[in-house]
């Protein structure tokens, strides 16, 4: 999913908004309504992630999150969705105002 098509998306809809990064980069910005699970955590929360329904997983530019969802549907989740181009595509073309790192 780009960047554009989830923030018209998120205004209809209530999907889970994973972000999988570290701490220090969720604390530095963040898609309002994100919750952090770092990517070395995520084995101890896929039942979690499996029964929130859709997902959208999010990083700063959409490998670790595409990472991510090959895990997660390899032990069974569905209605996974990767955020192209991450936290760093949304504070370049729906937020300007998020810090860039």
């Amino acid at each position: 999913m780009q960047v554009n098509e989830l923030a018209d998306y998120l205004k209809t809809a209530k999907p889970m908004l994973l972000d999988v990064r570290e701490p220090w980069e969720f604390e530095t910005c963040q898609i309002t309504g994100s919750i952090n699970i770092p990517m070395g955590q995520i084995p101890q929360h896929v039942d979690r992630i499996q029964d929130n329904g859709e997902c959208i997983v999010i990083c700063h530019h959409g490998v670790r999150s595409a990472q991510v969802i090959r895990f997660l549907q390899h032990h069974g989740c569905e209605n996974l969705i990767n955020l192209e181009g991450g936290v760093d595509a949304w504070a370049r073309q729906v937020d300007p105002d998020m810090p860039l790192y």
